[in-house]
Parts: C-alpha cells; structure tokens; sequence
C-alpha cells in the first residue's frame, strides 16, 4: 500500500494540502481509508483511479463539503472551512446550470461571491479578476456571450477561469478533460502546468492516463486507499500498483499501455483512458 506524507516538503515549502489518516463514510459505506496525501505549493498531483475509488469525495473533503468519521484535512495549514478562500474548485461540468440565462463574465464572478460576502456589490478589482481569470483560459472574447452559447470546451474553461478568479494557492480540477477535444485539453494542460510552475498547489482528478502521465509532476494511485504516490517515471515502471488500484489482470490493455510509456520514458505509449 502507497502513501505520502501530507507534510511532503516541495522546495522548501510545506504542503498547501494536507490530508492525514482520512476516512469518510457515505450512506453507511466506507469510500475512504486511510488516505495520507500532501500537495506542495508549485505541484500539479492527479489522482487516478477506477469510478467509485473517491477521488471526488477526496476532492470534496479538501473543500470541508462532507466530514471525515477519522483523520483530518487541512489547507494553508487551516481546517478546510476556514481555509475555503484559499481554494478555487473545478467541478464536473453538469455540476453547473448551463441554461440560466448569464454572460460569461457573471459567471466567472461567481467566483468571488466568498470573497465579496453578502451583499457588496463587485467593484473594479473583482471585474478587473474576472478580466484576467478569462484571459488565462482564452475565452476573454467571450465576456458578454451567454453560457448556453457555449461549446463543452468553452464551458469547461469557463469553469476554470471562475475558479481561478479569486487567485486561490490550492485549485482542485474534478475531471477536467472529460468530453473535450485534443486542443482544448491542451490549452488546460497547459494551463494548469502553468499554475503550478506560479507557485500555486494543483490537484485533479482524470480517467485520461495520458494527460496524467504526461502532464503531471506525481501521481496518487486511489481506491478507496492510496494504493502508490510517484512520479510517472516511477509508477509507470510499477505495473503491480496499477493491477492493485484498477484491479485488472496481467493482460489488460492499461499495462501494456504503461510498458510501453516505461520502455521509451515518455506517455507517448500510455494513451488510454480509464
């Protein structure tokens, strides 16, 4: 069984995130086990994992949305309530009401609603974020242009902006790629390399093993538990993490995807999704 020490030192700095000895239940079910995971300032960590391994539920209780039964989550060093501000969040894009009649930009702001509190109305320095949030995922022709109008691309990086708008240290990506085109994965990968190489702590979450391989500077194996943290360099050359966490056999296609990426050292061989 993997783990990572949540107070992981990533030059010089301690972990942004920090989960220790995390366990939550849902509905009775135990989805959570034992997970000890850090994510340093200037990081991008993926979680992968099979569907129902918890990566989202991971990704919800670094946001203080469900409450652990054993461990604890902390961010910047607070409990994850009173370090919410610090945090942007991607979620899956359903998880957003396409068809309500907003501009773009309304609803990047959305973004800073924590920030600005309960009736202050946004001045020039939220829309002067929101300005440079859409800059930084290509969409800033866009501003006035209704959300329903959008292509999955376009909202997908919507979402990204409205996350990134409050300048958070730790931004948490649910399955970001999910239905988009090569380009566009591109430009996120990007971005989000970017973000790290900034300073700022970024974990997500993706079935798409070439982007995590090929984009990511470690990798936590998750089912229900942190099965192996690595590089990909190093779990790529670890095919028994891989048959632990995604319980397949020894002639999947996902290890002879990883053979490859392992034998020429790139994800050139890894392009699967799971």
């Amino acid at each position: 069984m993997g783990s990572d020490s949540p107070e992981r030192l990533n030059e010089g700095g301690r972990a942004v995130l920090a989960v220790e000895g995390l366990a939550v239940e849902l509905g009775r079910r135990r989805v959570l086990e034992g997970v000890d995971l850090g994510v340093a300032a200037g990081e991008l960590v993926t979680l992968v994992g099979p569907n129902g391994a918890g990566k989202t539920t991971l990704l919800r209780a670094a946001l203080g949305l469900v409450k652990p039964v054993a461990g604890r989550v902390s961010v910047a060093g607070r409990d994850p309530a009173a370090g919410r501000a610090a945090v942007g969040y991607v979620p899956q894009r359903h998880e957003f009401a396409w068809d309500f009649p907003i501009a773009v930009a309304d609803a990047v702001m959305t973004g800073l609603v924590g920030k600005l509190g309960l009736g202050r109305r946004p001045g020039r320095a939220e829309w002067q974020a929101v300005a440079d949030a859409l800059a930084r995922v290509e969409l800033a022709e866009l501003a006035d242009r209704p959300v329903g109008q959008l292509s999955g691309g376009q909202r997908q990086r919507v979402l990204v902006a409205r996350a990134l708008a409050p300048s958070p240290a730790l931004l948490l990506a649910d399955e970001p790629f999910t239905g988009l085109d090569l380009p566009t994965q591109g430009v996120l990968s990007a971005l989000f390399r970017g973000l790290a190489r900034e300073g700022r702590a970024v974990l997500m979450t993706t079935h798409d093993l070439l982007a995590a391989l090929d984009g990511s500077d470690r990798l936590a194996l998750l089912n229900r538990t942190l099965v192996a943290v690595g590089t990909p360099a190093e779990l790529a050359a670890r095919p028994q993490a891989w048959t632990e966490a995604f319980e397949v056999g020894p002639d999947s296609p996902l290890l002879r995807a990883l053979a490859g990426a392992a034998a020429t050292g790139t994800a050139a061989g890894a392009a699967v999704a799971v």
